[in-house]
This record gives C-alpha cells, sequence and structure tokens, in this order.
C-alpha cells in the first residue's frame, strides 16, 4: 500500500534511512547502531529535528552555509526564479542569471580572471580546472605536459580527476588503481614540523622547486588551496607560502590552480583566500559559499591566456573545450548566488566580520588552550581546527583508528552543536552569520565535551 508522505511517522522515517539511504564517509554498520538525526528544518544557524532536538550548525552543513538556513531573502529569490524557469541548458543557449552572476563574480574575483565556466559542486570544479589545464598545453603544442604538483594531504573532491591530486590516504588509496600519476610535495604544516614557520615554508617550496628544476617541463600545473588545507584538518599555511608557490610556477612556466572551495566567500576574512597575499591563479575554483549554501553550484575561473587558448578556428580545429554538465548555469542556482552577493554586499562582508572573528579567536583561547590534550588550535577566519593529541609536550598524536574526533564530535552533537571532525582533529566552520553569543555556546560545548571524554 502507498504511503503518502505526509502520513509518514518518524519511527518509519529512521528505519527507511538506515536500511535505503547509503550515507558518504559514513561506515554504515556503525552509523545503523544509533537513531538517526533526521532534519527537518532549520532557522538562522539552528537546525531542528523531526524529535524535536534543535543543533546549533557549528560547520555549516559542511562549509557551505554563509547566511544561516531559511533566510526570506533567498528563498524569495529562488521563488521568483522558479516562477520563470527552473532550468534551461547552457550548451547552445545562454540564460539571464547565468550572464549576471559570471559579471558579478569577475568583478569580486582576483583582478584577470575574466572567464567563467559553470558546473555543479567544488569536485567538478576542479576536475574543469585539471581538464583546462591539460588541454591548454595540448593546444599550446606541449603535449608532454601531462602531469600535476599537488600538497600532501591534499583534498580536492571524489571524482577521480581529484581524487588523482588528492593526497588523504584513508579517503584515496583505496582508489590508487585508477589514479593518474603526480608529483607530491610536503603539506607546510608548522605543527607537525620540527623548525620554525620561515623553514616550514622554505621546505616545502625547496621540494616543489626541485621537481620543477628536473621535471618542470611535463608539469601542466601547481593544485593547491591557498592559505588553508581544510580537510586535511584546517592545516594553515606559515605566511609567505602561497606567494612563493606563484613565483615558482612563474619562474618554471606552469600553470597555478587555486582551489577555493573551501576557503572562498568570506570564510577566511577576505572574500578569497587568495587576496591576502595578492596572488593571483591561472585558473581558479569555487563552489560551496557561492550560493550562501542552498543550491549546488560551482564555477572555474581562467585568465585570458588561459581562454585564448581555446580560442579560434573550426570545429573541427580542436579548440573546442569538450567538458559540461547537465545542470551548468543552472537558473535557480544562479538567481540564488546573485542575492548571495547582494547580502555580502549589505553587510559589508568579509571586511565587518573581522571583530567577529577576533572575538573567535579570544573564545578558544579562553576556553580550550589550556586543556591538556588540546595540542593545537589553528585557524584562519571562520576556519578552526582543534587537533586533540595524547601527550601536549611530545605533540604525540591520536589515530584515526583511536577514534577519539568522532566520540568527542558524538558528545557535542549530544550537547546540541552538530560538528564534523576530521580524525583527531575538531572542526569549526559555522556560517558566517553566527552570532557572538552562539560563538560562545559554541566554543564552551566543544571545551565540555573534551573534558567529559578525555578529561580536563
Amino acid at each position: 500500500m502507498e504511503v503518502k508522505m505526509n502520513e509518514i511517522d518518524v519511527n518509519k522515517l529512521k528505519e527507511w534511512d538506515k536500511t535505503l539511504v547509503w550515507h558518504p564517509f559514513t561506515q554504515m554498520a556503525e552509523y545503523v547502531k544509533n537513531d538517526p538525526i533526521i532534519i527537518e528544518r532549520g532557522k538562522g544557524c539552528w537546525l531542528y529535528d523531526v524529535d524535536g532536538n534543535r543543533y546549533l550548525d557549528a560547520v555549516g552543513s559542511i562549509w557551505c552555509n554563509v547566511h544561516g538556513h531559511n533566510v526570506k531573502r533567498l528563498n524569495d529569490a529562488l521563488y521568483a526564479q522558479a516562477n520563470k524557469i527552473a532550468h534551461s541548458t547552457l550548451l547552445g543557449l545562454t540564460n539571464v542569471p547565468a550572464v549576471q552572476l559570471a559579471k558579478e563574480i569577475v568583478d569580486i574575483a582576483p583582478g584577470g580572471l575574466n572567464h567563467v565556466f559553470y558546473s555543479d559542486d567544488g569536485s567538478t570544479a576542479m576536475e574543469v580546472a585539471l581538464k583546462m589545464a591539460y588541454q591548454y598545453w595540448q593546444l599550446k603544442g606541449e603535449k608532454q605536459r601531462t602531469k600535476f604538483i599537488k600538497l600532501e594531504e591534499a583534498y580536492h573532491g571524489d571524482t577521480i580527476g581529484s581524487v588523482s591530486i588528492g593526497g588523504i590516504d584513508l579517503f584515496h588509496s583505496m582508489f590508487r588503481e585508477l589514479m593518474f600519476e603526480t608529483f607530491k610535495v610536503p603539506s607546510p604544516h608548522p605543527y607537525r614540523f620540527e623548525g620554525t614557520e620561515e623553514e616550514c615554508r622554505n621546505y616545502s617550496l625547496f621540494v616543489m622547486e626541485s621537481i620543477l628544476k628536473e621535471r618542470g617541463n611535463e608539469v601542466a600545473a601547481v593544485v593547491m588551496e591557498p592559505l588553508v588545507q581544510a580537510a586535511a584538518g584546517i592545516v594553515v599555511h606559515p605566511e609567505g607560502f602561497l606567494k612563493g608557490v606563484r613565483e615558482l610556477c612563474n619562474k618554471y612556466g606552469v600553470l597555478l590552480i587555486l582551489d577555493e572551495v573551501a576557503t572562498g566567500f568570506g570564510k577566511t576574512g577576505k572574500m578569497f583566500a587568495c587576496q591576502w597575499e595578492d596572488v593571483v591563479p591561472d585558473i581558479m575554483a569555487i563552489s560551496k559559499g557561492l550560493t550562501a549554501g542552498y543550491m549546488p553550484l560551482a564555477i572555474t575561473l581562467a585568465t585570458d591566456d588561459v581562454y585564448k587558448a581555446f580560442w579560434g578556428g573550426d570545429y573541427g580545429s580542436g579548440k573546442t573545450f569538450f567538458h559540461g554538465h547537465t545542470f551548468t548555469g543552472n537558473q535557480l542556482g544562479c538567481a540564488v548566488a546573485l542575492e548571495n552577493l547582494k547580502l555580502f554586499r549589505e553587510k559589508g562582508w568579509p571586511e565587518a566580520l573581522l571583530p567577529k572573528i577576533d572575538f573567535l579567536y579570544e573564545r578558544l583561547n579562553h576556553y580550550l588552550a589550556d586543556l591538556k590534550h588540546v595540542g593545537n588550535i589553528r585557524g584562519r577566519g571562520f576556519m578552526v581546527g582543534i587537533e586533540l593529541v595524547k601527550d601536549k609536550k611530545t605533540k604525540e598524536g591520536f589515530s584515526w583508528k583511536d577514534d577519539v574526533g568522532r566520540r568527542v564530535s558524538r558528545r557535542i552533537i549530544e550537547k546540541g552543536v552538530f560538528t564534523r571532525p576530521l580524525g583527531p582533529t575538531l572542526v569549526m566552520m559555522p556560517p558566517l552569520a553566527i552570532a557572538e553569543d552562539e560563538i560562545d555556546l559554541m566554543v564552551r560545548t566543544y571545551r565540555d565535551a573534551i573534558v567529559e571524554i578525555l578529561g580536563g
């Protein structure tokens, strides 16, 4: 007998979730041991489940929510667009919000990134970037440039191309036989480096330059997240590393691809993280905060030089970029992205966020710095990692198998704050709209959970 959705009870929903829904990055045998949290609605920075519980969204629904949930201005923008048209293809056609958004993005992007290629999410935006860089060199006649330089512990998504430029063994090693060859550079991770921040930066740059000296004529591009490697555990690079990479790319004539999917749209205190060091990449991927966490939409930006390599000739010239997605330039996503950017301007973001960022780090130091198992509090803007360690003096860490991050995070959730760890590193990346009293509650809840699970 068919059951109407509005007649379904909570227990039936939970049963169906456990038996039918395969959750991402989730060990399902563990997941089904507990009642699932089924979100029914959201308001502001809070999520509400079907059991009547509420949770402060401390990770912005995995790093994408900007203004909070159920924002009337964003809702209205979606509704207005849906009443015109929800989707038409960008293959052979264009549409009003896609064109308008392209202009808005070029205006706020680092100068020189003048061309917008739409896709669906961060992983596909990076897949576009890789294929764009590869075909660029093929069209330039340097067909040997087929390899990419990446950072250790890199994460750029889950499609095969983006997995190939990833470096987190737990996520990526299973698919090694499917991946193409890359060159790997040590991630500049000051907390885990035996030396100063400057020495840490210089060592990674030295290794990168050594590869470029020896194999640079095979390299299509260097690929990295600027300033912060998010999925690596919120690893914050030493000052000057990004600028140093840009200089090496210039010196050896390779492209620089920046993945601003997680770092973009105000999370570091500037619209894009690369603006902190006045670096302009050749290709840049953005998503997540682009639609304020409302709709799947992504963009890969390119410079005039990259774009012009694909210009000219007839259809048979091979200069077409043969890549596209069904929902490329989707009107609903573009419409809500446009309204999102209007809200940024009206709120004076990201500049107006700086006092709130200072308050966040004051609270982190006040509540967490002295705990015996908090080894390192690191972050940039609203991107925060709290690394839990066995021994604070020796920096002896917990392994993924110790399950410390998950155990502490489960306790945080039980206390009414939703989070998701990265191994032994607890993560905070709330909506930019979070209020100071909510920041205080969030940090205090993390502290209480750490003390209850690991001791003070």
